[in-house]
């Protein structure tokens, strides 16, 4: 007897995709992705680094070559790739290149790492518009990659904002990424 699987299930699996976004700290990162509808899950994680299966401890000394990243799963039926690249662009400074805000390192750079061709395109499309807008005085910083293995962050970085919420608008403020998307982009980012 042949099992028949669903068509809503069917579907679903084939709109189900991955991105991954580096964009200085991890626990910055997922609340923006989790407020579009479309976006089921992050997972703080390391990639693009030498070591496998890296510690937070190995990464922050900064000589296993990773960076914090967000791996992010999604409806591409619900929420398109290039709304995610535009969700990760007003919430980085991508005119730095050695760091984000006051997290410096080559653990905190910012990198888009594409999965294949078409996101390398649309994230390659997007980087062009965002220079050509001219609403950044320096030349945007931000690299483009091919994805590298991707190892998930301790369970105590998961989520952050959500287990330890007093901590993390101390960060998200004291750091100065909460200043710097008001000021750049506005209230309503």
């Amino acid at each position: 007897m042949t099992e028949r699987v669903g068509t809503t299930d069917l579907v679903e699996n084939q709109l189900q995709r991955f991105a991954i976004f580096a964009g200085g700290c991890f626990w910055c990162m997922e609340p923006p992705f989790l407020k579009l509808d479309g976006v089921s899950k992050t997972i703080s994680g390391y990639t693009g680094g030498k070591a496998e299966n890296p510690t937070y401890e190995q990464v922050c000394r900064g000589d296993s070559g990773h960076y914090e990243a967000v791996q992010v799963v999604y409806d591409s039926g619900k929420v398109s790739y290039p709304r995610l690249l535009e969700t990760f662009w007003r919430n980085i400074d991508p005119t730095q290149a050695d760091g984000q805000f006051a997290d410096r390192g080559s653990q905190y750079r910012t990198a888009i790492f594409y999965l294949d061709e078409r996101q390398r395109e649309q994230a390659e499309a997007s980087k062009a518009a965002l220079g050509a807008s001219r609403r950044f005085k320096l030349p945007i910083a931000t690299q483009i990659l091919p994805a590298a293995p991707f190892y998930p962050a301790e369970d105590y970085h998961q989520q952050y904002f959500r287990s330890n919420p007093m901590h993390y608008r101390m960060y998200s403020s004291g750091s100065g990424r909460k200043g710097y998307i008001k000021k750049t982009w506005g209230e309503g980012n």
